[in-house]
């Protein structure tokens, strides 16, 4: 066994350790939770809680990138307004600039006593003053259409500001109302949830955690069990080194939807920051990432890269190698190391391709 071979196979066997002994030490808490007592005929067991209230918070999680990508869009969006409304404003100084042009030549010919330069030039007994004032005439007449145009280009132009700062207007108000939804489906699912957690007992409450780990944990000993990590022997770049070196130093900190830091994180928050604090401006949502990202494969999966999880892309965390993955996982917990195949994974992208 190889250098590289022995490092992988120690980091992989040290994240299952790691797993394996998450589930003692709850086992080994709850004491007689193990020997729990069953369920009423009809009522939910312990594992139908447990699932449930995960796929309300994936939903939640779901409903997250759809607030997310709508304020990012909206974001966007005001600048946008703002953007428009100086040239708005250049615009109207433009015009006046123009007036100002205009008004200008109509003095001069109110001084001349109002005759017009043709009938001036027809009234001229030097030829040479003749030929000078026609190509002047013909000059003039230039200038004149050409502020005539300029004039026509401009107002055309403002008008143009004016459908696109009501179009920007509508976007922002749809934004606006997609957000509301979305932070009412959210809050919806993260009190049901929640509701469901409350309803149960101590011991239940320390038994979820351990059905949850036994659940990552089967998960990720099938994914391992594949030899995926035989596969995966790539080193991280210079910019990955740099994100890993933020998303690590948030372990611990608590995830909370629509977050981006510096105290808190929701999954994509966390790692869109840490790709921003290595020089490199990512998506917002998981769901971004993933339309917008270079997708590599898993064997060619290297520390930094972004692995989004579940077939609605809900989900996102950022891979450190040997196995393992850091993200924040939900509303309830914190940022923190997890199996990188820990949830159903759906593709793997990479900012920095």
């Amino acid at each position: 066994m190889g250098t590289v071979e022995r490092r992988r196979w120690r980091g992989a066997s040290a994240l299952t350790l790691l797993c394996a002994t998450a589930l003692l030490a709850v086992s080994a808490m709850t004491g007689v939770a193990q020997a729990a007592p069953m369920p009423e005929p009809g009522a939910k067991s312990l594992e139908q809680v447990r699932q449930e209230i995960d796929e309300l918070y994936r939903q939640a999680g779901t409903a997250t990138d759809a607030y997310n990508l709508a304020e990012s869009e909206a974001k966007a969006q005001s600048a946008k307004i703002v953007e428009i409304a100086k040239q708005v404003v250049a615009g109207q100084d433009r015009i006046t600039a123009l007036k100002n042009r205009a008004g200008a030549a109509a003095r001069a010919q109110y001084r001349s006593g109002g005759m017009p330069a043709g009938a001036q030039l027809a009234l001229s007994n030097s030829p040479s003053q003749f030929l000078d004032g026609a190509d002047r005439i013909r000059q003039g007449e230039k200038a004149t259409a050409d502020l005539l145009s300029e004039m026509n280009r401009t107002q055309s132009d403002l008008q143009q500001y004016a459908k696109d700062a009501t179009a920007q207007w509508e976007k922002l108000e749809a934004n606006r109302i997609k957000q509301e939804t979305s932070k009412k489906q959210i809050e919806e699912k993260i009190k049901s949830a929640e509701s469901l957690e409350s309803k149960l007992e101590a011991e239940e409450k320390a038994r979820l955690i351990q059905l949850e780990q036994e659940a990552q944990y089967k998960a990720q000993t099938a994914w391992l069990s594949t030899g995926v990590l035989k596969e995966i022997n790539s080193s991280a770049s210079e910019s990955g080194k740099k994100a890993l070196q933020y998303a690590t130093a948030q372990m611990g900190k608590p995830y909370v939807w629509g977050a981006e830091g510096p105290d808190s994180f929701d999954c994509s928050g966390l790692t869109s920051q840490a790709w921003r604090a290595a020089g490199k401006g990512i998506p917002r949502t998981s769901q971004e990432q993933l339309r917008l990202l270079p997708k590599v494969a898993i064997k060619d999966m290297r520390p930094g890269d972004l692995i989004i999880y579940f077939d609605d892309a809900s989900h996102v965390g950022m891979y450190v190698g040997d196995g393992a993955m850091i993200h924040a996982p939900r509303p309830g917990r914190n940022v923190t190391l997890a199996g990188a195949g820990s949830m159903p994974i759906k593709a793997v992208v990479r900012p920095d391709a």
